[in-house]
């Protein structure tokens, strides 16, 4: 079993659960490891960071259970030795659970043996961390070690039980979110775009599902282009009067409505279904919006620039401690920003563009067209109200909010720096 150093064991009957699924006689013999869902004891209702994951836990992950196998986490994860020291699977395979350990009585030779095991050198000249045990040279070496695992004829368990069989601390600030998701990103985008790729590793090996499973996540970073495209050329063009979209009563104007709608609703439907409010799927959009235009972006670059050799891969931490301050307004459902950094001018930017198209754009309809005008940039006018809306907490902690947990004024200035010269100048595009 492994579990995080912020994570602990909620359900005494774990354990007990995990040795069901490998002691079963007749479908239990291939399991490799039981992994479990990541839950947090530090959310609250309504979380401003949607932290609450509870569609992916739900429907994502037992949808990857169904095709042959769960990711491994790398926390909350029951694991077979065999598969995890490097075995191969084979149908001949059955566990002896009868056997007894060898069980050495002198005290000098188990001091020997432990002294050997806790030395940094232990692995060196071993197949430790490349065949066998977590693989080494990823930042989500639990993601390779698992698919390695399953590449070898192991599956794994998604057991979700009603009482979680663990919890742990979920970030309650926007930088350590932003900062873990861009890790995470460019972790599965390294991959992908490697040897370990899903598709390359696990060509015949596993399930075509499963690896379709895996490259969902493997490919996040893709996201952050057609996503930055989408909120700003659509509002640079509404504010310059130049349409994109076919009107609303033009027959073609009815693809692209019965998308939008039908795709969040039925986001929507498969939140509240899972527990969710409404209001925490709301939460749930923009946090989607803010990772794909930061977390998966920078990752993007980063990755991009450590192929060409400018940079080499690195390992960042999580900050999980949290100033007494930050962590009530936590729970009031603000944001936190409080120090400049490139993300927050990002979203920033991003805001204050739309804010700004928004009320030039219509100003400028209105007064030279009318308002039966608008109907020929209405897709426009409702995505860019749209993203206004979604970045309310932005603009709080821009304008509004005093406390230490507002928007530094240095990323404003930045931000209103980038966003000035396309709100004087005449763009054409």
């Amino acid at each position: 079993m492994n579990v995080d150093c912020d994570m602990y064991s909620n359900n005494s009957g774990s354990i007990r659960d995990a040795l069901c699924f490998f002691q079963d006689e007749q479908l239990g013999q291939d399991i490799a490891f039981v992994q479990y869902p990541q839950n947090f004891e530090n959310v609250v209702q309504n979380d401003i960071y949607g932290n609450p994951i509870n569609t992916v836990n739900e429907l994502d992950h037992p949808c990857l259970d169904g095709w042959g196998g769960m990711c491994y986490y790398g926390t909350g994860c029951f694991h077979r030795r065999e598969a995890l020291c490097g075995r191969i699977y084979s149908p001949d395979y059955k566990e002896d659970w009868t056997r007894v350990a060898r069980k050495t009585e002198d005290v000098i030779d188990l001091e020997g043996m432990a002294e050997s095991l806790v030395t940094c050198t232990y692995e060196h000249n071993t197949l430790w961390g490349v065949e066998k045990g977590v693989i080494y040279g990823c930042p989500l070496e639990d993601v390779i070690t698992g698919l390695q695992i399953q590449c070898r004829g192991w599956r794994s368990v998604y057991h979700n039980p009603p009482r979680k069989g663990f919890l742990g601390m979920a970030p309650t600030s926007l930088g350590q979110i932003l900062v873990q998701h861009k890790r995470w990103t460019e972790g599965f985008l390294q991959i992908s775009l490697s040897k370990y790729s899903p598709f390359l590793l696990g060509h015949r090996k596993i399930s075509l599902g499963l690896q379709m499973g895996y490259s969902v996540c493997g490919f996040w970073a893709a996201n952050s282009f057609p996503t930055l495209y989408y909120v700003t050329i659509p509002s640079l063009c509404f504010l310059n009067g130049i349409s994109l979209f076919p009107e609303i009563t033009s027959p073609w104007f009815v693809p692209f409505a019965y998308v939008a709608v039908a795709a969040y609703s039925c986001s929507l439907v498969e939140s509240l279904q899972c527990g969710d409010t409404a209001v925490e799927w709301w939460n749930a959009q923009r946090m989607w919006l803010f990772r794909r235009i930061t977390s998966y972006l920078l990752a993007a670059i980063d990755t991009i620039r450590r192929m060409l050799g400018v940079t080499e891969s690195g390992f960042t931490l999580t900050a999980k401690v949290t100033d007494p301050r930050a962590l009530e307004r936590y729970k009031k459902g603000m944001m936190e920003f409080g120090s400049f950094s490139v993300m927050f001018a990002i979203i920033t930017t991003v805001a204050l563009l739309n804010l700004a198209c928004m009320m030039l754009g219509v100003a400028k309809v209105l007064l030279r067209k009318g308002a039966v005008s608008l109907g020929a940039m209405f897709v426009q006018a409702v995505l860019c109200a749209l993203i206004v809306a979604i970045n309310f907490p932005v603009y709080e902690a821009m304008f509004v909010r005093k406390d230490s947990g507002r928007l530094p004024a240095s990323v404003s200035v930045v931000s209103l720096c980038i966003v000035l010269p396309f709100c004087i100048l005449p763009t054409k595009l």
